[in-house]
């Protein structure tokens, strides 16, 4: 791409309807993201192409949390070399220009930063693979702190435009439901590959009107009325997870479920036909569905109606497609977290759909009734039952895959989440764990690792082959490498800690242990255990001044979700751990906290780079898989955490003398349970009842709002419906407290600690998605790399 700098000034001027040199960033960012959708235009047209005339698969997804678009491209491409003379030559800074971009606000957590290293591993391998969503406007929401409360703000990502979304008019598709009609333009998102030609597609969907506004009432000076119905149109497509605390709320989100799910499956049926003709036999042999999670399964009738009603088929016919179109993941061990909704949602929305779902129900019954099911299993497993639509069920009995994402989680799922379904179909499930692309997660967020890595084995392959750094086990020993391992990790500490004081004003030392907890925040995930260890070193700080503490940075990154009072209330007590800490001088390096605000994908290539130590400490049993932990062993931290998901298998590459595992089993929880009393512990554990009790002693205000009395009462009395510390936060205190003091004492000797970050880094192989990539390819998906010429 010899004429770089010329296309990047034309565009730049397209932008900016200035001269390079005067325009800002945020138009500099602009032009060079066209110049890339140029470059790549060709390879993209003719990927598509290749796609059509093979088996496909199709990635559904409620969420795709992509990060910044722009350095991942031109790494994936190789032209930061170029990017960066020809900023250069009209006075600019490279990183200045990607510093502009914002996040696609398309995502919330760990199901859709998956699913975007998923598309990132389909491209890199040139598999033929389309991710289909939602484009929508604000996506989740714009986190603020105000005194210490969590505040949410639209995000509005697209507001000065996004050239990697390309908006395809003529691609439009009309969804129906029984009391609105909407169109459905894709606006698509190209997704290159490393070292390869090939572009894949991430299909984003916007819901438009059919009509602008009524021309008649504006012209009657009714303007609220003549945009109406334009305005419910854009909710759809407003918001990532509206707030489904009210029925209304539910309705919106059942509404964007059907929305992306038709208009994805009318687009893939006219590809089918336009490629291989009317006869739709064969849909299923070019075509295979993976929903992911429960939020894309009215996929299931949605396909069914469009076979019955618009191609004309039988219910056997359209059956034997549809069952064979789709494969389902589950992210969750709680069956009571898996999606249902109310029976009069559907009456409202779609009548016809709900009609098929009733005769899936009807089949179903009998199906398992021929079996001999006893009646109560039945009604348990049942798509409809007690005026409730399971939508996980209806994926379990439709898919021919039902895959759980770590080795712990898929066992939980097969013995109790899912245990009636894999009783009766063991032959469907089957595990998959999950893992993160090197690609953004440590050749683009870690430059300096990277380069040792590269250096180190003699060539860039690991990037797209993450498996080769075990070759790299005869520099454990030497401590060269070992020295610039630390210095590395110096470097990067550094960085975090100039980043986040010209961000949020905070200032932390780069010889402190910075210790991190990023990730959604939830009772399970126990941030809330995180903040009492805290709390407790503090007050041990203060009791003996002269104490030679190592030092820490306690990191956190979380959202909460709107409605989720209790995960508010863990916010606000961190943030208020945070204030005291922060401004007590008699403490000053020995430990500071500090919240990320707005905590998404950039944030996190700032934060992992830099960390020491992983916090991984969800209730064992509870989290599925996690992905942080992934990018966080990638770039040398160490994981602390309890035996559950991935950490499982973490332990099991990297060795129990390299990582520090604590806290009650899986296994052990059930029995330890039985006589299990928090208030025990809270009397008895030194330290324990001083942490806690300064929630409802005066310590700290949660603004009158009852939060901290709530979140106190949870942890020492049932409510009835649930045992009292349901997540053993008190109970694995102990061994919590014990297992972060030795972590600290540890760091002390350098060269030690330095051989442990690197062989977490070199084995971690098994967790790059292209290895999990490449088993949903062999095994579920059955595609075959399809490399554009």
């Amino acid at each position: 791409m010899s004429n770089f700098t010329d296309r990047l000034a034309s565009h730049v001027r397209a932008e900016s309807g200035r001269t390079p040199e005067t325009s800002s960033e945020m138009e500099f960012w602009s032009g060079m993201s066209r110049v890339v959708v140029d470059h790549l235009a060709d390879d993209w047209e003719a990927t598509t192409r290749a796609y059509a005339a093979t088996r496909q698969q199709h990635y559904f997804s409620a969420e795709f949390l992509m990060g910044r678009a722009l350095l991942n491209n031109l790494l994936n491409l190789g032209l930061v070399d170029e990017a960066e003379k020809a900023v250069e030559s009209h006075g600019k800074n490279l990183a200045d220009v990607l510093e502009a971009e914002h996040d696609a606000a398309l995502g919330n957590g760990g199901l859709g930063r998956l699913a975007a290293c998923f598309l990132d591993s389909c491209a890199t391998q040139d598999l033929p693979a389309t991710g289909y969503g939602i484009l929508y406007r604000y996506g989740l929401f714009k986190q603020s702190f105000e005194d210490g409360f969590q505040d949410e703000h639209p995000d509005p990502w697209m507001e000065e435009g996004y050239p990697f979304v390309v908006r395809r008019e003529d691609e439009a598709r009309i969804v129906r439901f029984d009391d609105l009609t909407v169109r459905a333009v894709p606006h698509d998102m190209p997704i290159t590959g490393y070292g390869t030609k090939n572009v894949n597609t991430l299909r984003l969907w916007n819901s438009e009107p059919m009509r602008e506004f009524d021309y008649d009432a504006f012209n009657s000076q009714r303007f609220t009325d003549a945009i109406v119905e334009r305005e419910r149109v854009h909710d759809l497509c407003r918001v990532l997870y509206p707030n489904d605390s009210t029925y209304e709320g539910k309705v919106l989100r059942v509404r964007q479920q059907y929305f992306f799910v038709s208009a994805s499956l009318q687009a893939m049926v006219d590809s089918y036909i336009a490629e291989h003709g009317e006869d739709m036999s064969k849909f299923a042999e070019y075509n295979c569905i993976q929903l992911n999670d429960t939020h894309p399964v009215l996929a299931i009738p949605e396909l069914m109606r469009i076979l019955l009603d618009e191609r004309g088929m039988s219910w056997e016919d359209a059956w034997a497609i549809t069952s064979k179109a789709f494969a389902y993941t589950n992210h969750t061990v709680l069956a009571e977290a898996l999606e249902t909704w109310e029976f009069s949602i559907f009456e409202r929305l779609f009548r016809r759909v709900l009609e098929i779902i009733q005769e899936i129900d009807r089949r179903f019954r009998l199906d398992l009734d021929e079996r001999g099911i006893d009646h109560a299993t039945i009604d348990y497993m049942a798509p409809i039952s007690h005026g409730l639509i399971h939508m996980a069920w209806i994926a379990c009995y439709t898919a021919y895959s039902i895959n759980g994402v770590a080795a712990l989680h898929t066992e939980i799922i097969k013995r109790e989440t899912l245990g009636e379904w894999h009783d009766i179909w063991p032959e469907k499930f089957n595990n998959k764990t999950n893992g993160v692309t090197p690609r953004r997660w440590l050749n683009q967020c870690n430059p300096r690792l990277a380069a040792l890595l590269t250096r180190l084995t003699g060539d860039d392959e690991w990037v797209s082959d993450l498996d080769t750094l075990a070759e790299l086990e005869k520099f454990a020993d030497d401590e060269d490498v070992l020295r610039e391992v630390m210095a590395i990790k110096r470097g990067n500490k550094e960085d975090f800690a100039e980043w986040i004081e010209a961000r949020q004003g905070i200032s932390i030392s780069p010889d402190a242990i910075f210790d991190s907890q990023i990730k959604r925040l939830h009772e399970y995930k126990r941030q809330l255990l995180n903040a009492l260890y805290i709390l407790d070193l503090y007050y041990r700080i203060k009791e003996n001044p002269e104490w030679d503490v190592v030092p820490r940075v306690a990191i956190f990154g979380a959202k909460a979700a709107p409605g989720y009072v209790r995960a508010k209330a863990i916010i606000k007590f961190i943030n208020s751990i945070a204030e005291l800490v922060n401004n007590d001088a008699e403490i000053g390096d020995k430990l500071k906290v500090v919240f990320v605000e707005n905590y998404n994908v950039s944030p996190a290539e700032h934060i992992i780079p830099a960390t020491d130590i992983s916090e991984q400490i969800s209730t064992a049993g509870k989290e599925a898989s996690g992905t942080g932990n992934m990018k966080f062993m990638m770039n040398g931290a160490l994981t602390l955490g309890t035996l559950d998901g991935a950490n499982v298998e973490i332990v099991e590459a990297v060795g129990d003398d390299n990582a520090y595992i604590f806290g009650a089993k899986e296994e052990e929880l059930p029995e330890l349970r039985k006589n299990y009393d928090p208030r025990a512990a809270y009397e008895s554990v030194p330290g324990l009842k001083r942490a806690l009790d300064s929630l409802v002693d005066g310590t700290f205000s949660d603004g009158g709002s009852g939060m901290f009395h709530d979140l106190h009462h949870s942890l020492l009395h049932s409510p009835g419906y649930e045992p009292a510390d349901v997540y053993y936060v008190l109970g694995d205190f102990t061994d919590y407290r014990e297992t972060r003091d030795r972590m600290a004492e540890d760091y002390r000797d350098e060269l030690a600690w330095a051989r442990m970050c690197f062989l977490n880094i070199i084995r971690s192989g098994r967790f790059s998605s292209d290895r999990t990539i490449r088993d949903y390819a062999d095994e579920v998906w059955k595609i075959q790399p399809t490399p554009v010429k």
